[in-house]
C-alpha cells in the first residue's frame, strides 16, 4: 500500500504504492522447464516445476513483522521506522516487509539494512500488463530480478501483485485466466535461475472472499506454484469483524495445505471509543485460534492527503494498548525468525 487504492477499504487506506505502467524490456528467451540447480529439491508440478518454498514456517506461533512509512525514504530511514515502531508497541518484528514497483532493483540496499537486524523479508512486488508478462516482453527483467533474489542468499517471501481480484486492476490484471498466466510464467522464470530462496505468496483481498461477486479463489494458480496462501484485512469505516472476514478466507486455506500468512492488517479510521482496541484484540485472538496462520504483518502509516488515514498508534493509546497486549503475546514473541541458512548459492548482493 504505497500509492494505489485498495479494495473495499483501499479507498481509505491503499493510495499509497503506485501501480507501474511501465515500458518493457528487450524480449530474451523465454524461460525452460529444467530442474533447477538448487540446494533446495523442487516440488513436481503439473506445467512449471517448482522451486523450494523459501524460508519454512514457525513450528509453533506465528511471526510478527510491520511495515512502516518512514519520515526519510532512504535505506536506513527504512530501518530506523520499523526499529521505531517495535519501541513503541514492544513488537519483536521477525519480518519486515518492503514495496517495490515493477522496475524496481532489488534486493537492494533496503533489503540489506534490514538483514543486518536479521529479519526476515516479506517483497511485495506491483506487476504490470499481465498479458505483457506471459508474452514473454518481460524476461529480461524478471531473470534479472531472480538473479538478484538468488545471489541475495537469504530466505524471501514475493508477493507478486497482491490483490489481484481487485476490480480497479482489472484494467492491468484483465482476467483469472490472464493473470494465472502471467504468475506462472515469472515463477518459470525464477525456478530456471533457481531462485529457491524465494517462497512464492499468492495474496488476494479478503473482501474478495467476502463479496461473492469478486470470485479471488478464480485467481488461485495451484498448489504447485504457490508456497504461501495470504490475504489482507483492514475494518474498513464499518469496522467490520475481522472474524468474519477472516473466516471467508480460511474456508478456501483449509482445502490448501500451505501456511497462511496476513500481508496487512490495520486500523485505520477513528472509530467510536474502544473500536480500534477492540477490533485489534478480536484480531489477536483470532491468529491464535487458528495454527494455520504462521504469520502477519501491519501496515503503519499516516496519511494527510485524500484519502486521508492514519494506521498508526501514535495518536491512539487504546489501539497501542491493544497491540501491545498482541505483541507481548509469546504466541508472537516465541516464535524465532528461520536460521539465515542459504538455499543455494550465496553472494554478497550489490547496491
Amino acid at each position: 500500500m504505497v500509492k494505489a487504492a485498495r479494495g473495499v477499504v483501499a479507498i481509505l487506506v491503499g493510495a499509497t504504492i503506485a501501480l507501474s505502467g511501465c515500458t518493457g524490456d528487450p524480449a530474451s528467451p523465454g524461460p525452460t522447464t529444467a530442474a533447477p540447480p538448487s540446494t533446495v529439491p523442487p516440488r513436481p508440478g503439473t506445467e512449471f516445476p517448482t522451486t523450494g518454498r523459501g524460508p519454512e514456517p514457525p513450528d509453533k506461533g506465528a511471526w510478527l513483522g510491520a511495515w512502516v512509512k518512514p519520515d526519510w525514504q532512504t535505506p536506513a530511514g527504512r530501518a530506523a521506522a520499523l526499529d521505531a515502531f517495535g519501541e513503541q508497541t514492544g513488537a519483536k518484528l521477525t519480518i519486515a516487509h518492503m514495496f517495490h514497483e515493477w522496475q524496481d532493483e532489488f534486493p537492494g540496499p533496503t533489503q540489506q539494512a534490514f538483514q543486518a537486524a536479521g529479519r526476515l523479508q516479506m517483497i511485495s512486488w506491483a506487476g504490470t500488463d499481465t498479458r505483457s508478462i506471459a508474452s514473454g516482453v518481460y524476461d529480461q527483467l524478471i531473470r534479472q530480478r531472480a538473479e538478484e533474489v538468488k545471489a541475495f542468499g537469504m530466505p524471501v517471501l514475493l508477493r507478486w501483485r497482491w490483490e489481484m481480484d481487485r476490480p480497479n486492476l482489472s484494467a492491468s490484471v484483465h482476467s483469472p485466466a490472464d493473470y494465472i498466466a502471467a504468475w506462472k510464467h515469472i515463477r518459470a522464470v525464477f525456478t530456471d535461475v533457481g531462485a529457491t530462496n524465494a517462497a512464492f505468496v499468492w495474496c488476494p483481498h479478503v473482501q474478495g472472499f467476502v463479496e461473492a461477486d469478486r470470485a479471488a479463489g478464480s485467481y488461485y494458480p495451484g498448489d504447485d506454484q504457490v508456497d504461501w496462501l495470504c490475504t489482507d484485512v483492514y475494518p474498513g469505516r464499518d469496522f467490520e469483524s475481522f472474524s468474519r472476514q477472516m473466516d471467508a478466507f480460511m474456508a478456501f486455506a483449509r482445502e490448501h495445505h500451505r501456511p497462511v500468512l496476513i500481508g496487512e492488517f490495520g486500523v485505520t479510521t477513528d472509530g467510536g471509543p474502544g473500536q480500534r482496541g477492540g477490533w485489534l484484540r478480536e484480531a489477536h485472538n483470532y491468529v491464535k485460534k487458528h495454527a494455520q496462520i504462521k504469520a502477519m504483518v501491519y501496515f503503519a502509516a499516516k496519511q494527510t492527503k485524500k484519502p486521508v488515514y492514519d494506521s498508526t498508534f501514535d495518536a491512539d493509546p487504546e489501539g497501542l494498548a491493544a497491540f501491545k497486549e498482541l505483541a507481548g503475546d509469546p504466541h508472537f514473541t516465541s516464535a524465532p525468525p528461520p536460521s539465515m541458512h542459504t538455499t543455494g548459492p550465496s553472494a554478497t548482493p550489490s547496491g
